[in-house]
């Protein structure tokens, strides 16, 4: 990853804290962060996509909860 790189999956962080009105955790930065490097390894190309695979995948803070890797659901 470049600068370049990093400061789209910055951006694409800020605009889902931005698109759900809520404050920025720790938590759910990293499990953001852990996403947007994953949909820019997939091929998302631009901020907005990445945002927008983001926003879709995380419906605000209860879902980065429930879809956290350290969740003690079962599937």
């Amino acid at each position: 990853m470049n600068e370049l790189d990093f400061r789209m999956l910055s951006l694409a962080v800020q605009h889902w804290y931005l698109h759900y009105n809520v404050a920025p955790t720790d938590h759910a930065t990293d499990t953001l962060c852990a996403a947007a490097m994953n949909f820019l390894r997939e091929g998302c190309q631009t901020v907005e996509e990445i945002a927008q695979k983001l926003v879709e995948t995380y419906a605000g803070l209860p879902a980065i909860r429930v879809n956290a890797p350290s969740s003690a659901s079962v599937h």
